[in-house]
Order: C-alpha cells, then structure tokens, then sequence
C-alpha cells in the first residue's frame, strides 16, 4: 500500500475519532500539497408543479436548485459554520453547465454519481435549459422511475442538490451577512429528491416563499467503501471520488502504454520484414553474375556439351540437365553399373576427368546404345566450341 493510501485512510479515521471537520479538511489540504480538496455539500428547495407524460413521467419544470447568499452548514462536531454563494461562483457558466444532463436520484446517495453506479442510483436526467434568474440557478429535470414517480404522487416533493465545492477559508459579508468560508468552483453532482424533515443536521431557511434547507453530509450512517489491496476500508465519499478518479487515470496510462507497445510491436515487426528483405536483396545482388562470369559460365556450358555430346550421341536430350548430370551419363556409358547419387561433387568431376582421358587417348567403345567409336577430342571440340559461340553471339544481335 502506497505512503498515499495510507495517509488518506489514516485522514478517515482520525476525522471519523475527531469529529473535526476542519481537522479532516487540513490533513485533505496537505495531502493535496497545498491544493483545497473539494467537499460534497447538499442544498435543498421545495418543488411544487409538474407535467405528466404520456409514458408517466414526471417531469419539473424551472425548478430553482440553488442560489446566491451566506447559508449554514452543521459541521460533525456540532459547530455552525456560514459559508458564501457569491454570484461569481454560484452563476458562473462552469456551474451553471454542471446543472445539465444530471443524475436525479432517490435521497442522496452515499457516494457521487458516475459513470460506475449511474444505472443503479439514476431515477431521471436533468434537462439541458440551465439558466440563471436573478439570484438564483433553475433547471427543469424528469424522473422515470416508477418508485421515485409514485413516492412523488404521495407528497415527496423537496428537492437537494448534491455538489462538490472547494472551501476557501477567508472571512467577508455578502449582503450585509458575514461568512466564515467561501465556496468556490462549484460543481453539481446530481439532483436528489428527498422527504422533507429528514433525519440529521438540517436548518431551515425560508425567503420569498422558497424553502431551502442545507446540510452537510455528516449524520449519514455507513460511509463509502473505497477497496485498497484487496481490503475494504470507509473513507469520505469526496475521498473516495478523488481515489477514483486518479485510478482512471492511471488505467488510462495504462492503456496507452499497452497502445505504444502494440504499435512498437508492428514497428519492430515492419523492421524485421525490411531486415529480412534487405538480407534477400543482398543474397541476389551476390548471387547475380556479372557479365565476364556469365561468359565464363556459357563457354563452360559449351565446352562440357562439345566434349560429351560425341561420347553419348546425337539421341541424347541435353535439355534441362545440369553439368553434374552430364558428367554422370557420361561415366554410365562407359561403365553402366556406376551409380553417384551419394558421391560428392568433387568425386563426380574427378571420375569424369579420367574417363575423358581413358577416352582421348583409348577411343570410346560402349556395350550401350552407342557404337564404337573414336574420338578427336581436340579437333571436335574445338569445331562444336567455335560453333556454339557463334550462334550465342548470332542470339545477341
């Protein structure tokens, strides 16, 4: 377990002992070297109309979620701390934008909403006609689910938003009211509909014929499991939220370097291929003859066919067969029970030199297809040279 995960839980547990909320905050501040951690706050008003669909949605229309002014909040341990909604943060277009396209819930849950529990705590999605109305944020939201639909119908009709805020410690007046903190950067999690007189720290505020009533996320039983090696441990549910969401960033790292690995896999694949055909160019370039060699070759061709075409006769099919294979029929004219096929190449040639020479100077007598005869191996074979050499050079013109 990382020197991180420890500290955060460690965090949890003093502030769970401590009931401090400003204790827990400070360990939260340094934790995030100096940053302030968000926490989650619930704001509350009253919802009155509602249209009817004809799929049996409800849906809400301008329902005012929050607005400007100094509000209290009921800490853990008891102490009232009054903390700012200024106009610049709480109708700022980030905030505003954050209304729309929200998770509304039945009662609040006990962590954020995401991504990972939207299909298990959503009843409904909030509209996209966020707007601000003097000193106050509305927007318009459904509910589509039949429980939350038919606890509506009975009388559940207030509404709370729940938000993460950061809380900037600095002491001011709004509107004649002083504040102890300021919440900043503002951004709505989910719209909960709730019964009104809950259990908990709440204080209620009434202007205008508005309700609202606020309270902070203490009194809420069991808090959110965040898993670490394996084993369960309860951290804050704005924690839990920050853990997550630096998890998903390191799966997404994660997944990237699988992605260069995969694309560095077909890179090196592609260069072993060029490799690998560079090595076969290099082999062909080598195996290629030049012109001399290729000369050099013909008139070895010619010679080897001058030489042996007397001694196996005019019958014989020269086409196709290689300089070995001649030399072999040669030696089987001579002596038929000759077998080479397990004889090296050297032997091959040294067999056939001496039987050209037996020949050249004995004469050439065969059992065989051919008749006795003998051979003017000099004169015949430069005659049958002469003449090849003449037709390959009669081919190149």
């Amino acid at each position: 377990m990382g020197s991180f995960q420890v500290a955060i839980i460690v965090a949890g547990v003093l502030g769970h002992l401590f009931l401090n909320e400003s204790f827990i905050e400070w360990l939260f501040y340094l934790l995030k070297g100096g940053e302030i951690l968000k926490l989650q706050r619930f704001d509350r008003s009253y919802i009155k109309d509602y249209q009817e669909t004809t799929e049996g949605y409800l849906t809400f229309k301008d329902v005012p979620i929050t607005r400007t002014g100094v509000f209290p909040y009921r800490r853990s341990d008891g102490a009232t701390s009054y903390e700012a909604k200024l106009p610049e943060e709480i109708l700022s277009d980030s905030t505003v934008q954050s209304a729309q396209s929200k998770a509304v819930t039945d009662e609040h849950p006990s962590e954020l909403v995401t991504t990972a529990n939207h299909k298990q705590l959503a009843k409904g999605l909030s509209h996209t006609d966020a707007r601000v109305d003097g000193d106050k944020l509305l927007v318009s939201f459904t509910v589509t689910d039949s429980e939350l639909i038919d606890k509506i119908k009975a009388g559940k009709r207030e509404v709370s938003i729940g938000f993460l805020s950061d809380i900037e410690q600095r002491e001011g007046e709004y509107n004649g009211q002083r504040f102890d903190a300021v919440q900043k950067n503002i951004e709505i999690n989910h719209i909960a509909v709730v019964d009104h007189g809950r259990a908990g720290p709440e204080i209620g505020i009434r202007n205008d014929s508005d309700a609202w009533q606020i309270e902070n996320e203490g009194g809420k039983g069991k808090m959110p499991v965040y898993k670490i090696d394996g084993k369960d441990y309860e951290v804050d549910s704005a924690v839990k939220s920050f853990l997550e969401a630096q998890q998903a960033k390191l799966d997404a790292a994660e997944l990237k370097i699988k992605q260069v690995d995969t694309l560095q896999g077909r890179v090196d694949a592609q260069d072993a291929t060029i490799k690998a055909k560079d090595a076969e160019i290099t082999q062909l370039k080598e195996k290629q003859l030049s012109a001399d060699e290729l000369d050099k070759k013909v008139e070895e061709r010619v010679a080897l066919i001058a030489t042996v075409k007397p001694l196996l006769g005019d019958s014989f099919d020269f086409t196709g067969k290689t300089d070995r294979e001649l030399k072999e029929a040669v030696i089987q004219s001579v002596n038929p029970e000759f077998k080479g096929d397990s004889k090296s190449d050297d032997y091959i040639n040294a067999f056939y030199d001496a039987t050209v020479a037996n020949v050249q100077v004995n004469g050439f007598s065969s059992t065989g297809a051919q008749s006795a005869l003998t051979v003017d191996s000099a004169g015949t074979q430069s005659k049958e040279i002469n003449d090849m050499k003449a037709q390959r050079l009669n081919m190149r013109k």
